[in-house]
């Protein structure tokens, strides 16, 4: 599922328009993507957790030639889904 596809289902179960749901889909993402910005942790309780995690720099191979590079530290976002969403997709395991 795209952006457009999703904005699409949320207007057809809520009776909003595509217009409607689009600035709100673009406003949560822009509202995640500032706080991680920033270092925040964002929790959705049910669904995950938006995180930013720090890279160390590391040393790498270019694949075409082999030769050794340098790969430098970042910061990425990292999603971990919360226990709800884990048993909605997975299913729970039994024991």
């Amino acid at each position: 599922m795209n952006k457009t596809e999703l904005v699409e289902a949320i207007a057809k179960s809520t009776g909003q328009t595509k217009a409607e749901v689009q600035k709100t889909v673009n406003a949560l993402f822009d509202a995640i993507t500032k706080a991680l910005k920033k270092g925040n942790k964002v929790t959705i309780v049910g669904f995950g957790t938006f995180d930013v995690v720090k890279l160390k720099a590391r040393k790498g191979r270019n694949p075409q030639t082999g030769e050794v590079i340098k790969i430098g530290a970042k910061k990425v976002p990292k999603f971990r889904p919360g226990a709800v969403l884990k048993a909605a997709v997975g299913g729970k395991k039994k024991k």
